[in-house]
C-alpha cells in the first residue's frame, strides 16, 4: 500500500517562496553580524550527549533528541538497567544527541580551540537546532537560531554592543520589538533578601513561567517548593509591580538595602542601559524587568528577552551572561554573552504584519527559449555570457511551443523571455519580452547585460 507523504510532527518544508522570505531575513541579519565584527563558525548537528546534559536545567535535558547508538544498541542493556527506568537505560543505548542550542556546542568548540582563537572573539553561528517539545504555534521541533556571543571578556560594552546590534537588525526589518533586561544577579539578590538563597533554582523556574500562568499559579508552585505563604505574598507586590526603568530602579533599591548582589546587579543594569544610549539608538524599547527569569541554568548575569510589540507572539529573541559554560569543557575563567535571534518567530510575526517586501522567488533574470537545434545553440551561448557577468540565466530545456514557455516563465516569475527565432539568428539577438508589461524588443547580447544590469 502506497505511503502517504508527510513530515514528521514539529518540522516543515519549505518551497521557493517561503525561502525567498527566509534569505531576505537571513541576509539581513548575518550583514548585522558582520558588520559588528562577528566571525562565522559552524558546529556539527550531533554532539555527545555528555556535552548536552546538564547545562540546559532538568526541563530542557528531557527535550533532548537522543539517538539511538548503531548496532546492536541493546547488547550492553542488562536487567537491572531496564529496572533502574529510563535514566539509567538512556546511558546504554544513547551516547549521542542532536545539538539543542548553539551556545552550549560553541562553548565546547572554544575550549577545544583555545589556541587558535583571539580572545574576546566574537562569533557568529546560522545553524538548525532540535528539541524535542511539544509543537504549536512560533514552536517547532526543528529550527534555525541565529547567534552572535562574545567570549572572553567580562566588560559590559559587550552587553552594550549586542542591544546596539539588536537595534540595527530589527530597524532593518522594520519589526518593531522590545528588549526587556534582567539580571541573574538581581533575582539571586532577591531570593538572598528573603533568605531563600537555597531555593533560587525553583524560583527562577517558577518565575520563568509568569507570563504563561499568571501570578496566582506562580505562587502556588512557589509554595509547593518550600516558599513560605508569608514570603511569597512579601513577594507578591515586589513582582507586580509596575513602572519607568528608573521608578523599577528606585523599588529594588530600597528592597534589597544592603544584599551585595543584588546591588551589584542593579549596578550593571544601570551601566548596561547608562551605555546603550550612546548607539545611535532612541533605545525607547529597553525595558528593565525584573521578574524576567529565562529557563536556561547557565546564565549567570544579564539576560535579556525580545517580544514584538505590535503582535503578542512570545519571545523572538534571546539571551545573557554565562561566566562558567566553558569550565565543564576544561577552560575556567572564559566569560561569555550571547544573543540568539529566533527567526522562526521572526518569519511568523513578519508575515502577519505583511512587513516583508516584495521579493522575487525566481532564480533567474531571465530565460532563453528558441524553435529549432540552432536556437538552442545560440541560447546556451547567450545565456552563458550573461552568467559571466553575474545575470542569473537559465534556457528552457525543449524544443516546444513558445506558449509553453512563457507559461513555464510566467509561473516561476521569471521577468523577462528571450526568443530567439530564424531571424533573430541570422542578426545576432534575441526578441525580449518584458512578462510584466508585455514590451518586447530585440536586443544583442550587450543591449540585453545593459537591461538586466
Amino acid at each position: 500500500m502506497m505511503q502517504k507523504p508527510a513530515n514528521a510532527r514539529g518540522t516543515r518544508d519549505f518551497g521557493p517562496s517561503e525561502m525567498a522570505k527566509r534569505n531576505y531575513v537571513f541576509d539581513i541579519i548575518k550583514t548585522h553580524f558582520q558588520g559588528f565584527g562577528f566571525q562565522a563558525i559552524e558546529t556539527a548537528a550531533i554532539e555527545n550527549l555528555s556535552t548536552l546534559t546538564g547545562k540546559y536545567g532538568e526541563e530542557g535535558d528531557q527535550l533532548l533528541f537522543k539517538i539511538l547508538n548503531s548496532g546492536d544498541y541493546m547488547s550492553k542493556v542488562s536487567p537491572s538497567d531496564i529496572e533502574g527506568g529510563s535514566k539509567s537505560l538512556t546511558t546504554k543505548i544513547s551516547e549521542k544527541g542532536l545539538r539543542y542550542d548553539l551556545t552550549v556546542p560553541f562553548a565546547r568548540f572554544v575550549a577545544m580551540n583555545r589556541n587558535d582563537l583571539a580572545f574576546p572573539f566574537r562569533r557568529y553561528q546560522i545553524q538548525p537546532v532540535w528539541r524535542a517539545d511539544r509543537p504549536q504555534r512560533g514552536r517547532y521541533r526543528e529550527f534555525y537560531q541565529c547567534d552572535a556571543d562574545i567570549i572572553g571578556s567580562d566588560s559590559l560594552v559587550n552587553e552594550a554592543e549586542l542591544i546596539a546590534l539588536f537595534q540595527s537588525i530589527f530597524t532593518s526589518l522594520k519589526l518593531r520589538v522590545n528588549l526587556y533586561l534582567n539580571s541573574r544577579k538581581i533575582l539571586a539578590g532577591i531570593v538572598d533578601t528573603l533568605g531563600e538563597s537555597a531555593r533560587f533554582v525553583s524560583f527562577a523556574v517558577a518565575l520563568d513561567k509568569l507570563d504563561k500562568i499568571g501570578w496566582d499559579k506562580v505562587a502556588e508552585e512557589l509554595v509547593q517548593n518550600g516558599f513560605s505563604s508569608e514570603k511569597v505574598e512579601s513577594l507578591k507586590e515586589l513582582i507586580l509591580f509596575e513602572g519607568t526603568n528608573e521608578a523599577k530602579i528606585a523599588k529594588l533599591t530600597s528592597f534589597f538595602v544592603t544584599n551585595e548582589t543584588g546591588l551589584q546587579g542593579l549596578a550593571e543594569i544601570k551601566e548596561v542601559l547608562s551605555l546603550s544610549e550612546t548607539n545611535g539608538f532612541s533605545n525607547d524599547n529597553l525595558v528593565f524587568d525584573y521578574k524576567l527569569a529565562r529557563g536556561l541554568s547557565y546564565y549567570t548575569g544579564l539576560i535579556y528577552e525580545g517580544k514584538a510589540v505590535d503582535l503578542p507572539f512570545g519571545s523572538i529573541v534571546g539571551g545573557g551572561r554565562y561566566d562558567d559554560l566553558t569550565s565543564s569543557f576544561g577552560l575556567p575563567n572564559m566569560s561569555g554573552v550571547g544573543i540568539s535571534f529566533g527567526i522562526e518567530r521572526i518569519l511568523d510575526v513578519m508575515e502577519e504584519l505583511s512587513l516583508f517586501p516584495e521579493i522575487s522567488t525566481s532564480a533567474s533574470a531571465i530565460l532563453f527559449t528558441y524553435f529549432d537545434v540552432d536556437g538552442r545553440k545560440a541560447a546556451l551561448g547567450m545565456a552563458n555570457e550573461l552568467r559571466k557577468v553575474g545575470i542569473p540565466s537559465e534556457v528552457y530545456p525543449d524544443v516546444a511551443k513558445i506558449k509553453k514557455s512563457f507559461e513555464f516563465a510566467d509561473k516561476k516569475k521569471i521577468a523577462f523571455v528571450a526568443v530567439i527565432g530564424e531571424s533573430e539568428l541570422k542578426e545576432g539577438k534575441a526578441n525580449v519580452k518584458n512578462m510584466k508589461n508585455g514590451e518586447q524588443n530585440l536586443l544583442s547580447i550587450s543591449e540585453i547585460i545593459t537591461l538586466l544590469k
